[in-house]
């Protein structure tokens, strides 16, 4: 997690360092309190894992067709209006 980190350090994984843990040989990046309520990244390698999470959290910030943002923060969607 540290190499890719310093690889990519402008990454939401590099800025919010989410948890990381391995599960039956896969790898899980966490930001929240559970895999329903954050944001998650799976894969078979750390690296993948991390790239996963990075764009699942980047999604999560994309700009709704409303013209609203959503943010996760603590497991709880947060408005924003643009």
């Amino acid at each position: 997690m540290e190499h890719y980190c310093t690889l990519h350090p402008c990454s939401p994984s590099a800025v919010r360092r989410p948890q990381l843990s391995r599960r039956r040989g896969t790898f899980v990046v966490l930001l929240g309190h559970s895999l329903e309520n954050g944001i998650v990244g799976i894969g078979n390698t750390v690296e993948n894992a991390l790239r996963a999470f990075d764009l699942q959290y980047l999604r999560a910030l994309e700009a709704q067709p409303n013209g609203i943002e959503i943010v996760r923060r603590r497991s709880k969607p947060i408005a924003l209006v643009s």
